[in-house]
């Protein structure tokens, strides 16, 4: 009776010190996730917010996390936010947190008649990003002002593209993007500011070097004419890109070109497409 009374008392004592144990660790995990949980208040706070600019910093800050549920549906929930500017981030950050199956959302927006160019834009590099060619139709039609079916672009749209104010909302974004610009100096940097539609045209025109539809090498071909020489020298720099020797008779007038920029892209361009070729015959004789 003696020994179970004191093997009762030290089960007790065990219990006790266990209990206090689990308690310090329960208290220990509740800490760890406290940080997590308050960061998440301040992210659906930003979310929930009245200023146009704070939803649009949060929700574009969701792009940094990649492979989170939460993560996804908030920004997908943003797509539908009043304000272009936030659903524009919202489609940015799909594209940054890798949310593949945001795609055909994406898709949505754009076949809803979304008016806003920058939303549109947002939502095809996200698509894209995500694995969607079908991203590439909006570029498509930002450079030849036609839809890739043969369908005209809705009234709303083709005002847009045409609206300078809109297009130079993001045309100096979209258009420094695209990297023969770093090499023309101050004046053409300046010349780029100054035009508003140019510099998006190029960046589409840059964006489709990887489309693998054969409408958009043709719409490179003829974009190789445009009337802006930005829009000439991203052209001919996507096709240089595309590594198809076949546009090499339909581009060789280039060399003419009267800008001179544009007559060292085709120059360029032309002599990476003959040595394409050349490789290409190489590599089938060897075989």
């Amino acid at each position: 009776m003696q020994l179970t009374k004191l093997a009762w008392k030290g089960l007790s004592r065990h219990l006790a010190v266990l209990s206090l144990v689990l308690s310090f660790t329960r208290g220990q995990h509740a800490m760890a996730q406290a940080p997590a949980d308050e960061a998440w208040t301040v992210l659906h706070a930003g979310l929930a917010d009245k200023s146009v600019e704070q939803r649009a910093v949060a929700v574009r800050m969701l792009g940094l996390l990649e492979n989170d549920p939460q993560a996804t549906d908030l920004a997908l929930k943003a797509l539908g936010d009043g304000k272009p500017e936030v659903r524009a981030a919202a489609a940015d950050a799909l594209g940054q947190m890798n949310a593949k199956s945001a795609a055909p959302k994406l898709a949505d927006v754009i076949l809803s008649g979304e008016k806003e160019v920058a939303v549109l834009l947002a939502c095809a590099r996200s698509m894209i990003t995500l694995g969607d060619t079908r991203g590439f139709g909006v570029y498509y039609a930002i450079l030849t002002g036609e839809r890739k079916s043969g369908g005209s672009l809705l009234d709303d749209q083709k005002k847009m593209l045409s609206d300078p104010k809109k297009m130079a909302q993001f045309g100096f974004e979209q258009g420094i993007g695209f990297i023969p610009f770093g090499g023309i100096g101050y004046v053409g940097f300046k010349m780029l500011t100054k035009d508003d539609e140019s510099p998006v045209r190029a960046a589409a025109a840059r964006i489709l070097t990887k489309d693998p539809d054969p409408k958009s090498r043709q719409a490179l071909v003829e974009a190789a004419s445009n009337k802006s020489w930005i829009v000439r020298m991203a052209a001919l720099d996507s096709l240089a890109r595309r590594g198809d020797p076949a546009v090499i008779p339909q581009i060789v007038a280039k060399l003419d070109d009267e800008k001179d920029v544009v007559r060292y892209t085709a120059a360029s361009a032309i002599i990476r497409l003959s040595e394409s070729k050349t490789q290409t015959v190489t590599q089938k004789e060897s075989q």
